[in-house]
């Protein structure tokens, strides 16, 4: 008698064993989906892992029909996806829903195409490769390269050589981006320079599912597209290139909460590809990976592009002012005063959205908030509204106060909106803009421009002064990958001037002021290194939050004693640090809580979380494992 292994898009860990039914056993093949009932689910989706003819299972029940006639995943996707689940901490089925498109998790059925398959070999005792581990092995020289280049014009130019080095060899390119303007931009780049098909791969969007058959049927081409186009069904995969490898966006923050950058490791290993990771503030992981000859390395200094870098301390700047919560130096107005003197160009930097970041009643003091998140509401100027940044919550600014009733509503704290009417109101002859999301800043447009994070992923723009405020509200976050964050922000700055750029800060002697005052980039790395080493702190040792939800604050803190309690337990590997309650602590109706574990082995905490989580009764909250959160 036939059986099949099957693993669901579910958070149970399996595969379970089915009956196939006579009828089907020719029909059926790994990789394929299948419709199965399970609990108290009559039909289920799931997926061909496995067939065996001996199970140490009674009462099986039998599969209930076969969905595709050919398989969906080859070998070597099953494998990446269970690699992804055991480091992870998932489901194989979670793993599997994640790297397909979402109408073939609804069971959409795939029109008669010749696939690109490969033979499935599987043994009863079916293992998948080895993970790529904590440290990835001396094999990755060679085939792993970190490409640190602050000024990103060089880049493309090796991008191009070894693209078309790849099509050549008859293999297929996947490039990964952090946004879609970037997606389109690169197309636009490949396909002007390049004579070869390029497809654009973008979860959920329209004709998804369409270019992923048309990828995966197909012989050697290009993808560009976002994070999840790391499982791009491409035919013999020769390059994986991920530009800016530090961006946030490529961290999913859904189960599976996988990294683009460590899925790309597993799947270079298992395919035999290359893979280069460029940016222009590397993450520390890679940079030490690189620093210990593990992977290659090239880094394409700024050379005389590089601005002068001045540092101004607003501590000894509020000493001797009296007005304590002066946005600007004297230091810095000058050099604005003196660049547009010049009729020069100036930008300035304020790494936070609206007019002002708390609104408050001045008679009874009672702070505005967002009722579904614990946190401030924001005050926009333009909108004349309040907004919450964490979730889609906007209201009115109310005429009176909701508490006691008085007559009007203070405001304090700053936002690159206030930066803006500050700037106009000094400097009343000076045309000045604010930069937008997602819109293109011209430096014809106006004399001074005022802009968050965002402009850093413009095509840059050259100022004669570039000017940096409240750089400290990055540093001083509780967070310990704050200054690689804040050295990310600044580094990402410096092509924005090939003059000056001025930084206002509390923390003068930071190393990352010290490293971008000697010009030495590698030199905030090397210190951040020891220091992290000191601490026991990611890249040295891994950190995982099991994360605690739900709508009860009472029930969620009583779920996180009782876990957390659990995993405590002694273990060689891993430790329990501290339970965080994160900021916000309430987020869209839920409250949140998170247990900090450390770990020098994250396959080993990973079987020892999921064998606490096994059977561990948390109704009404949802629990869930983020490992290497960033």
């Amino acid at each position: 008698m036939l059986y099949a292994k099957i693993t669901l898009g579910l958070p149970v860990d399996g595969p379970f064993d089915y009956i196939v039914p006579p009828p089907l056993e020719k029909k059926i093949k790994i990789g394929a989906r299948a419709w199965v009932s399970f609990g108290a689910k009559k039909k289920a989706l799931g997926y061909v892992v496995g067939l065996i003819h001996e199970t140490g299972v009674q009462n099986l029940k039998e599969i209930s029909g076969i969905i595709d006639d050919a398989p969906i995943l080859d070998r070597n996707m099953l494998s990446l996806t269970k690699e992804i689940a055991d480091y992870y901490c998932c489901s194989w089925g979670e793993a599997i829903e994640t790297a397909i498109p979402a109408l073939l998790r609804g069971g959409r059925r795939i029109p008669d195409v010749s696939f690109r398959i490969q033979e499935h070999k599987f043994s009863k005792a079916q293992r998948p490769p080895q993970t790529i581990g904590e440290r990835p092995p001396q094999y990755f020289g060679g085939r792993v390269m970190l490409l640190y280049d602050p000024g990103i014009k060089k880049r493309w130019d090796i991008y191009l050589g070894e693209i078309k080095s790849a099509l050549a060899n008859k293999e297929s390119v996947i490039i990964i981006l952090a946004d879609v303007p970037a997606v389109m931009a690169a197309r636009e780049t490949i396909a002007s320079n390049i004579n070869a098909p390029v497809s654009v791969l973008f979860r959920k969007e329209k004709g998804e599912l369409e270019e992923w058959i048309k990828i995966r049927s197909t012989g050697p081409r290009v993808v560009v597209g976002t994070r999840s186009s790391i499982f791009a069904p491409v035919a013999k995969l020769g390059l994986i290139i991920i530009e800016e490898e530090q961006e946030h966006t490529y961290k999913q923050d859904q189960v599976p909460h996988y990294h683009a950058t460590g899925v790309a490791f597993m799947r270079v290993k298992t395919e035999k590809a290359k893979l280069i990771l460029s940016s222009a503030s590397p993450l520390l992981e890679t940079f030490l990976l690189a620093r210990k000859n593990k992977i290659d390395y090239k880094f394409i200094p700024l050379g005389e592009d590089f601005p002068q870098v001045d540092t101004v301390d607003m501590s000894q700047q509020y000493r001797f002012n009296k007005e304590k919560g002066a946005l600007f130096s004297k230091f810095m107005l000058d050099a604005i005063s003196a660049v547009l003197a010049s009729h020069g160009k100036v930008l300035l930097l304020f790494n936070r959205k609206g007019f002002a970041t708390v609104a408050y009643c001045h008679n009874c003091g009672k702070t505005l908030r967002c009722p579904r998140c614990s946190i401030n509401l924001v005050y926009h100027f333009q909108e004349n509204k309040l907004t919450c940044h964490y979730c889609t919550f906007k209201m009115d600014l109310p005429k009176i106060c909701p508490d006691c009733n008085a007559g009007y509503i203070k405001f304090s704290g700053a936002g690159a909106e206030k930066v803006e009417s500050e700037i106009c109101r000094i400097f009343p002859q000076a045309k000045v803009a604010r930069g937008q999301t997602g819109k293109k800043t011209n430096c014809d447009d106006a004399d001074i421009f005022v802009a968050t994070s965002s402009i850093i992923k413009q095509e840059p723009c050259l100022f004669d002064l570039v000017g940096v405020l409240g750089i400290d509200n990055s540093l001083n976050r509780v967070d310990f990958r704050a200054s690689e964050h804040a050295f990310g922000l600044l580094s990402g700055l410096l092509r924005f001037t090939r003059k000056r750029m001025i930084v206002q800060t509390q923390l003068a002697h930071h190393n990352i002021f010290v490293a971008l005052a000697k010009k030495d980039l590698e030199k905030f790395y090397g210190e951040e290194l020891k220091q992290r080493k000191q601490l026991n702190f990611p890249p040295w040792r891994h950190i995982v939050y099991v994360k605690v939800r739900g709508p009860r604050e009472e029930r969620v803190k009583e779920i996180t004693a009782t876990l957390s309690a659990k995993l405590e337990g002694p273990t060689k590997h891993t430790r329990l640090v501290s339970v965080v309650v994160p900021q916000p602590a309430r987020l869209r109706g839920n409250y949140y809580r998170h247990i900090l574990l450390s770990t020098s082995g994250v396959k080993k905490a990973v079987i020892f979380i999921k064998k606490v989580l096994k059977g561990f009764p948390h109704s009404g909250i949802i629990v869930t494992v983020d490992v290497d959160p960033v």
